[in-house]
């Protein structure tokens, strides 16, 4: 049951109408039980969960959808959109006990475990000059108490707000690529994220990308329509372009919360900001605040006068002054913490950012930070991190269109994710649509991110956190992207023609993919002298100038931008001595039996075929 200590009089739920009963219009009856949850009283009443938090919340009532509310309460909910309110034994008899199940679970939950609920952490994404950073300032500065009153202090890369008594953790990212990183490297901190759009510009190409990469992540999506002050402002327009993307708005009667914001002149923040506590609600988050503290990495640095400094977002816990933590593969005794204005703390609780001091070397981002009882257990928990990684990183790179039926028939796989990478948006559509027809009862097939152009890092990074293939139609990978599925093991898969590539997926889904090769670039290298060894054999002097070259690989001779030899290496030798590797920076002999025709100033470049995913 709500607390009486944490909310207002039910009776100012009736003060706060919005004007659904008109006078002389007859309400609708309908019958309550004496107690019920909130999404009880959402079905009764038909509306939407939202709904009825909100109105909560404007009431000083902070409830979740499985909190239990009573008669007076929910009755004034009621007679605000326009019903009239009776208790009803009967009613009472069909739902009390499913109301006194929720609330003796959630009682019971709370004992056994310690959980409370804590602030939402939220994320702001969104298209390049779409107002992210000054609806971040205007919501900073909205919140800045007297103390401050020379501005906004801020020292690290996230903050807390209060709202009506409750606080929100925003993340200062710079945008979905670090929000995807942190994925990647198995920190998922993002309870909701913010979608930002001009209302003068509408949805653009970054705008898509965000909107895919916070569906892959699996969190909820509000829209905050910016730069409804500009004379162009047609959020009308905004809403239609984000329905044809199936992002449909609450008003258009879809389920995504969209919010009129103008971060210039500070207008519909408060009204952003309650909705973003209204989904929080729905998510009903909690953390226990009791035990070892345990957090995310989500900024670090080298400070010239103070040392390693990282930013940690505590997850469950309480961090303290004093503990002793293991950060990543680094361990040591937390010195100082300071807050986002910049002054020190003793204690951070869950869904707090702090700054903290204490470690020798610098920890990455995504690294994840606990707190132990001291030195013999930070090894052990370091050794245990160590194989934590080998097995996350052998999972990472199991999926793959090759061994995708294997998964499946394993059930470690129910879903086949997706990267679709095109020429022209025109072929988009028809592809995807033809992708996921493929869906059966044991695995769907979800085209997580569709866009125009070459495969980039970006996309390997969203591959890697979501575990998805990489599929792409008339393009090709860059060459930074290449490298980096080949060290994550990420599956690239190029076709043009799209009966291949339905082809090559449904196959992959029944087991009969027959496995294709690609080329693994391993090394490059220049010829700087021409030895004779006997009377036909011709070695080449190679300084290698990158990479690796191996008795096993292939090699390709090229003489300015001709290609005047490809094949197999017959000799690998280090001074007189055969080797079976040479690595970048170190000089080697070369020998082909069957090309002699080396001259100073050749390229060499060595590869490999393998079998691809």
């Amino acid at each position: 049951m709500v607390s009486s200590e944490r909310r207002k009089d039910a009776n100012q739920i009736n003060d706060e109408k919005s004007g659904n009963e008109t006078s002389g219009q007859k309400a609708t009856v309908i019958e309550f039980p004496s107690a019920l949850s909130v999404r009880e009283l959402s079905d009764l009443l038909k509306v939407s969960p939202v709904d009825i938090i909100k109105r909560l919340i404007r009431a000083g009532i902070m409830a979740n959808i499985n909190q239990v509310i009573d008669f007076k309460t929910a009755a004034a909910i009621a007679a605000d959109l326009g019903f009239e309110a009776h208790l009803s034994k009967h009613v009472a008899g069909a739902n009390a006990h499913l109301s006194e199940a929720n609330k003796q679970s959630a009682q019971k939950a709370d004992q056994t475990t310690g959980l409370l609920p804590r602030p939402p952490v939220i994320t702001i994404m969104g298209h390049v000059d779409h107002g992210k950073t000054k609806l971040l300032d205007a919501i900073r500065s909205s919140n800045v108490v007297d103390s401050e009153a020379g501005g906004i202090t801020q020292h690290i890369g996230a903050y807390q707000v209060d709202f009506n008594g409750q606080k929100i953790t925003f993340l200062d990212t710079p945008g979905h690529e670090a929000f995807t990183a942190m994925r990647a490297r198995g920190a998922q901190v993002t309870d909701i994220t913010v979608l930002v759009v001009a209302a003068d510009d509408g949805v653009m190409p970054q705008t898509l990308e965000a909107i895919d990469h916070a569906r892959a992540a699996g969190v909820p999506i509000v829209v905050a329509i910016n730069k409804i002050d500009k004379p162009g402002a047609n959020p009308d327009r905004v809403k239609q372009q984000l329905a044809e993307v199936g992002l449909v708005v609450e008003d258009w009667g879809g389920d995504t919360v969209s919010v009129p914001v103008s971060a210039k002149d500070k207008k519909g923040i408060s009204d952003l900001l309650e909705n973003l506590m209204v989904v929080a609600e729905l998510q009903d988050l909690k953390a226990d605040p009791n035990k070892p503290a345990e957090g995310t990495v989500i900024e670090a640095e080298m400070d010239r006068t103070r040392g390693a400094l990282f930013t940690v977002l505590v997850s469950s816990g309480t961090l303290k002054v004093g503990d002793m933590i293991v950060v990543g593969e680094n361990w040591g005794r937390v010195k100082a913490m300071f807050n986002d204005a910049g002054k020190r703390v003793k204690k951070a609780t869950p869904s707090t950012p702090v700054e903290v001091l204490g470690l020798s070397n610098v920890p990455g981002v995504g690294d994840v930070m606990t707190v132990v009882e001291d030195e013999k257990a930070a090894n052990a928990a370091i050794e245990k991190r160590h194989h934590e990684i080998e097995l996350e990183t052998a999972v990472a790179r199991t999926v793959s269109l090759s061994n995708v039926f294997d998964q499946i028939s394993k059930g470690k796989v129910k879903e086949l994710s997706i990267i679709l990478k095109t020429d022209v948006q025109g072929s988009i559509e028809p592809i995807k649509t033809s992708l996921e027809k493929l869906s059966s009862d044991e695995i769907k097939v979800r085209v997580i991110h569709s866009s125009t152009g070459n495969v980039n890092e970006n996309d390997i990074m969203l591959a890697i956190a979501s575990k998805a293939v990489i599929i792409g139609f008339n393009t090709e990978a860059e060459p930074g992207a290449k490298g980096a599925a080949e060290r994550e093991g990420v599956s690239l898969r190029f076709y043009n023609i799209i009966y291949n590539m339905v082809d090559d997926v449904t196959k992959a889904l029944k087991g009969m993919l027959t496995p294709t090769f690609v080329e693994v670039i391993d090394g490059h290298g220049e010829v700087r002298a021409v030895f004779t060894a006997g009377k036909k054999e011709k070695i080449a002097g190679v300084f290698m100038t990158e990479g690796k070259v191996t008795r096993s690989s292939s090699m390709r001779v090229l003489r300015g931008k001709q290609k005047v030899y490809e094949g197999p290496i017959s000799s690998l030798r280090r001074f007189k001595d055969d080797v079976r590797e040479v690595a970048s920076g170190f000089e080697c002999g070369i020998g082909v039996d069957s090309f002699t025709d080396f001259q100073v100033g050749d390229g060499l470049e060595f590869f490999r075929n393998e079998k691809s995913g």
